[in-house]
């Protein structure tokens, strides 16, 4: 399991982007490193935006073979050719979402709780993601810890996903109990942020 493998990158994009300029940033990140999907992750609720900017991203993922994903926008997978959907309520919606979606990606964020990362398992979601893992002040202050990890490496198939404030040191740290980490505005904010993936990455060989 994930103690035997290094783990795979999963890459979400910035809450915010320019559709003039992000295209070209996410190729130069998807060209530099080796992404086993992309998580569609918009703040605006301007459908025409998400519908624009989706399009843009499954198009430039796709050249790559690497999967997309939206946040919470059930409705737009099938609509824009998406690969799933990425569920932010924990195991609430996904035994729906899954008979909508029969044959979609479905992964559900179940904060740091044991119980709706099993329950989200046994919905049928194809992996669980724990976080944040790292500091922020955003939320409500809770952190997935390593523990949490480690145990479910060690008993549960499903795959699970390290997400949130990651640094090099908790990336070293995680690696060896984490199937995935999943990457975002760590990276974003950054002025290459290909270059800053990898830095991240680094301990990870």
């Amino acid at each position: 399991m994930a103690d035997q493998d290094r783990p795979q990158i999963y890459l979400i994009t910035p809450p915010e982007l320019d559709l003039d300029s992000f295209p070209d940033a996410l190729a130069a990140v998807l060209d530099a490193t080796e992404i086993a999907c992309l998580r569609i992750a918009l703040a605006t609720k301007d459908e025409d935006r998400i519908l624009r900017a989706a399009d843009a991203i499954r198009h430039t993922a796709h050249q790559r073979d690497v999967a997309a994903v939206i946040e919470r926008h059930v409705l737009l997978v099938e609509r824009l050719g998406l690969d799933g959907v990425h569920l932010t309520d924990g195991a609430r919606s996904v035994r729906k979402v899954r008979k909508d979606l029969p044959d979609a990606i479905i992964g559900a964020h179940c904060g740091s709780t044991r119980h709706e990362g099993m329950s989200a398992g046994e919905a049928g979601a194809d992996y669980v993601c724990f976080g944040p893992v790292g500091e922020t002040p955003l939320g409500d202050g809770s952190r997935a810890d390593w523990d949490l990890f480690e145990w479910w490496s060690q008993m549960i198939e499903v795959p699970v996903v390290a997400e949130g404030a990651l640094t090099v040191e908790l990336v070293e740290k995680f690696g060896p109990v984490t199937d995935f980490f999943a990457v975002g505005e760590e990276i974003w904010t950054k002025d290459d942020p290909a270059a800053a993936l990898k830095a991240l990455l680094a301990p990870l060989g």
